[in-house]
């Protein structure tokens, strides 16, 4: 089988393809077929040794995936050969094939294109476990999205919208904004062009925005949080740009407003019968129609390093994926 390789440290363009053998299946393990693999933002980090998790080299980066079931191991009952699933890996998606717990599976959808499964879970579960479980939104509340072209915003715009929020979408190019459009957003933000704090106060008057969804860090964290309600959550996702912000906790005092960690990947390890719960509810919105994994782009796992560069640079709207088996 090909895969694409991290041997050494370094950026996309360090990766390499080769040829593997195809893996086996141990006790509780499976081995899947891939079909598509998406890029997420720590697939980017992980290569070049900055991610909390430093799996040894070599490796293949890559945490999302959709694909067909090849081999099962001894005591694995969920699947079966030919079954149709998403899987979610810390890596090793980049590849034709890959060794993973059979419990990182679920099975894929019905009428959901590989393209799409390999969207779906990461983006969406992160975003579910934030705004439901750790930010507590409710009809008729406020969310603010920064970063809401992306993959994860794109998902908070959704799933907020299903809760019966209004959305707020931030972005940093009108061509980004019209995809938050498309997705339901309420009202949009260009913070590239548009001054963040201002533009909320005259969308929201003084009440502020009751939760916050932060993908982004960087400079638009503290004007975000600065703008927050009584009893306001902001949830932190990530650093998307580069930068990890330092807020002054006085505000937080100010607001009593609470600075919410969202870290999925424990929270699935830790508690597994409300993930469990988390991937019904997402897959019951996905049959009703509130769940659109917005796929941009896609690229042949030849070119994964171009994908990976187009989702570093924050040009990428939606979902970037890598097409891998027919």
């Amino acid at each position: 089988m090909k895969a694409l390789l991290c041997r050494q440290f370094g950026p996309p363009e360090s990766l390499v393809l080769e040829d593997l053998p195809s893996p086996s299946a141990g006790a509780g393990e499976v081995v899947i077929s891939i079909k598509a693999a998406s890029v997420n933002f720590p697939d980017v980090l992980i290569i070049q040794n900055k991610y909390q998790f430093k799996p040894p080299l070599p490796f293949s980066p890559g945490s999302e995936l959709a694909g067909v079931v090849k081999e099962v191991g001894p005591g694995v009952s969920n699947v079966k050969p030919g079954d149709k699933v998403i899987a979610f890996t810390a890596f090793g998606a980049f590849a034709e094939e890959v060794k993973t717990e059979a419990a990182r599976l679920l099975p894929l959808p019905e009428g959901m294109s590989y393209e799409e499964g390999a969207s779906f879970i990461l983006t969406y579960g992160t975003t579910d476990h934030a705004l439901r479980d750790r930010g507590q939104l409710k009809a008729g509340e406020t969310l603010l999205v920064l970063g809401a072209a992306g993959g994860v915003g794109v998902a908070a715009i959704e799933i907020g919208k299903a809760l019966g929020a209004r959305v707020i979408a931030c972005a940093s190019s009108d061509d980004k904004l019209a995809v938050c459009r498309q997705h339901g957003a309420d009202e949009c933000i260009n913070y590239a062009s548009e001054d963040l704090r201002e533009r909320i106060k005259a969308l929201v008057g003084g009440k502020g925005v009751d939760v916050i969804y932060d993908a982004v860090g960087g400079p638009y964290s503290e004007p975000a949080f600065r703008s927050i309600a009584w009893r306001g959550r902001h949830l932190v996702i990530g650093f998307a740009a580069g930068d990890i912000p330092k807020l002054a906790l006085n505000l937080a005092l100010l607001k009593g407003a609470s600075v919410v960690g969202v870290f999925w990947g424990d929270f699935t390890r830790r508690e597994p019968q409300a993930f469990a719960e988390s991937a019904r509810q997402l897959a019951r919105w996905y049959r009703e129609g509130k769940l659109k994994p917005h796929v941009s782009t896609t690229f042949p796992l030849a070119q994964a390093a171009e994908a990976m560069n187009l989702l570093a640079s924050r040009q990428a709207k939606g979902k970037v994926v890598i097409r891998i088996g027919a």
